[in-house]
């Protein structure tokens, strides 16, 4: 197939296609153990986190002796109140961070970079982003998703001679998936990569290109067509962003993060040689989503920051604010918000933590953990800023900018809820999130009984898929029934003044009714389980809930054995499980109490036009055109806005 041929028009893809493209590009085995996978099965595998994992002593200093230098540079070069207002990140702060190997974290030092651990690159970035979350998503998109970790875990050893020195201290690097008319259903994907000799030419749109305005380097995932000597599918490719072709044709703008290069990237006829190809022709998904396991980590790592920013505020404004004769703080219901902030940041720390260590130990598949991690801390940390901004009040609502103007200290509150706000959508949103943890989570069940709830097998396959399950659930089964939850003595050792055994023996206990759970569901709905994504998202923060009890109770018993604040952790962790404990109560109320059903069919309403006389009495401010912009492949009509940094 020549350079030439037009590229195909946007394929048009069935459900079930959709379904078969997400399938074959998740990873179909569990070679290594998981504590989040067996937890969903009912199995609550302590060992698998306690003791709770340590970096070594080596890479422990090598990321502290980072850290102190990170430190004084946001202190001392970042005026995180400039960024706001310019919506950009000063050249010279880049440049400093270059020269600092702030770029290079994650990459060998063999390449140039620190070789930082994840647990240290994760805290260098609550460090940044606490200053500037702009250049915490600026390091992270270059980092997490961008060229250096694909190459990391799937690039030859050429490509990482070639490309790691210049991410570790020169080039920035974007990824680049999401087009105007497709999200979270890849199978949609437009833009085409056609051989043509030793080169691939690549013409589409890509949207939403973090990094992309001043990127040098980008990872396209894009569609090879299947041809001879071409496996084809989609496919990731290491692109120049000042190869002829490349047009960067908008710098996108949003309601936070105001300092981020976010645009709208446009190929047309762009070659790029074969060796810039990573992995095999069809593996482009497969790559973004094994890069995404340790990748989604460093959203966490940024609520852990705005979590510690919300309770530092909280804490000193409560205690000058006074109403009624007494601060703010003393009011019982100002008083809950403190403590739910300081209960749910001991969390996410844990959390992240946690999920980080055990990826740098890689002795566990954390491909459920970092998920819930980043699932659980986006969720929570938009809960604590919407909480610290109705504590500060109306002082809450004011920018940072006007508190200044009339002689109050400048508090970012309201920045801050417009920043985290997108963490629910970065990286897999909080519902696309529910679901991929929910296929995880119900794996094993599938793969025993799998066939039965398919409609395209036949009855032979079904046949045997139901004696499978009938082996799988008479072992399986009777294990939900009893367990150490149980018995009172159980996990003494978490008994040190405040008592978290009991906390333990709850998620033990948990786990198994939400095992059970999930198989009466099954047995109840079949093959129509996959649409009842109300149900599968209870599920999941049912078991993202147990995941940070658990992690918490690990992280309080880790301190008290080091002498660090043990005693104050415990209280921390005693309190975020209670809390915890209520939530899970609630959710579990709604597996099988909910509007559901109902409001399927006000959504069938609505869409029809039958509720469409409520929406009358109102103007819509809207301006015109397109819901989606066109993406039709061809040279680019606009400037090209791409801004390298040198």
């Amino acid at each position: 197939m020549s350079a030439s041929t037009t590229p195909s028009s946007r394929p048009a893809v069935t459900e079930r296609e959709a379904r078969e493209v997400a399938e074959a590009a998740r990873e179909q085995h569990w070679r290594k153990p998981s504590f989040a996978k067996e937890l969903f099965l009912g199995r609550f595998r302590l060992d698998l986190i306690h003791p709770h994992p340590l970096p070594a002593d080596e890479a422990a200093q090598r990321g502290e002796e980072f850290l102190a230098k990170l430190r004084d540079f946001v202190e001392t070069k970042v005026d995180a109140a400039l960024i706001e207002h310019e919506a950009r990140i000063p050249d010279e702060v880049i440049d400093g961070l270059k020269e600092l190997g702030a770029f290079g974290m994650k990459i060998d030092t063999k390449y140039g970079g620190l070789g930082l651990t994840q647990v240290y690159y994760n805290k260098a970035l609550s460090l940044v982003g606490s200053a500037s979350p702009a250049i915490g998503v600026l390091l992270s998109a270059h980092q997490s998703i961008g060229v250096p970790q694909p190459l990391k875990l799937f690039g030859t050893q050429e490509q990482k001679e070639r490309f790691l020195p210049r991410c570790a201290r020169t080039d920035i690097s974007a990824f680049l998936l999401t087009e105007p008319d497709v999200g979270s259903d890849p199978a949609r994907l437009a833009t085409t990569a056609v051989p043509d000799g030793e080169d691939y030419v690549l013409d589409g749109v890509k949207l939403w290109t973090t990094n992309g305005v001043v990127a040098d380097l980008l990872v396209v995932m894009a569609r090879v067509p299947r041809s001879e000597g071409h496996k084809g599918g989609i496919t990731a490719f290491v692109v120049e962003t000042n190869s002829p072709g490349v047009t960067v044709e908008n710098r996108n703008a949003f309601m936070g993060l105001r300092g981020i290069e976010n645009g709208v990237t446009r190929f047309h006829q762009v070659r790029v040689p074969a060796a810039n190809r990573v992995g095999e022709e069809g593996q482009g998904l497969k790559i973004a989503l094994t890069t995404l396991n340790t990748g989604r980590l460093s959203l966490p790592a940024s609520c852990v920051a705005a979590g510690k920013w919300c309770l530092k505020i909280a804490r000193e404004w409560s205690a000058a604010r006074e109403q009624w004769g007494k601060p703010v703080a003393h009011h019982e219901a100002v008083g809950s918000k403190i403590s739910f902030i300081a209960a749910t940041t001991f969390a996410l720390e844990a959390v992240t933590d946690l999920a980080s260590q055990m990826a740098d130990e890689d002795r566990n598949d954390i491909r459920i953990e970092g998920a819930l991690a980043k699932l659980y801390a986006s969720e929570m940390a938009w809960t604590m800023a919407d909480e610290l901004v109705q504590i500060r009040g109306g002082r809450g609502f004011e920018t940072a900018e006007s508190l200044r103007a009339r002689g109050e200290r400048g508090v970012p509150a309201e920045q801050l809820l417009r920043d985290l706000r997108i963490n629910r959508i970065f990286e897999g949103s909080t519902e696309i999130m529910h679901l991929l943890i929910a296929r995880e989570a119900v794996d094993a069940h599938l793969s025993v009984a799998g066939d039965l709830i398919d409609p395209g097998k036949s009855l032979g396959e079904k046949a045997r898929a139901g004696a499978n399950a009938g082996v799988f659930y008479a072992k399986w089964l009777p294990k939900l029934v009893a367990g150490p939850g149980q018995l009172p003595a159980t996990y003494g050792e978490f008994k040190h003044g405040v008592d978290l055994s009991g906390h333990l023996r709850y998620v033990e206990r948990t786990a198994r009714k939400l095992a059970r759970s999930t198989f009466y569901a099954m047995s109840r709905w079949q093959g129509r389980m996959e649409s009842k994504q109300g149900f599968l998202g209870r599920i999941v923060d049912i078991g993202a809930e147990l995941f940070a009890m658990s992690a918490s109770c690990v992280r309080a018993e880790l301190l008290r054995s080091q002498g660090d604040h043990g005693r104050e952790a415990y209280q921390l962790a005693d309190i975020f499980c209670r809390q915890s404990r209520i939530r899970i109560e609630e959710l579990f109320n709604r597996l099988w109490t909910n509007t559901d059903d109902l409001d399927r069919k006000v959504v069938k309403g609505v869409l029809s036009g039958t509720y469409e006389w409520l929406e009358r009495g109102i103007v819509d401010p809207s301006g015109e055109g397109p819901w989606i912009a066109d993406a039709t492949p061809g040279p680019s009509q606009k400037e090209n806005v791409h801004r390298p940094i040198r």
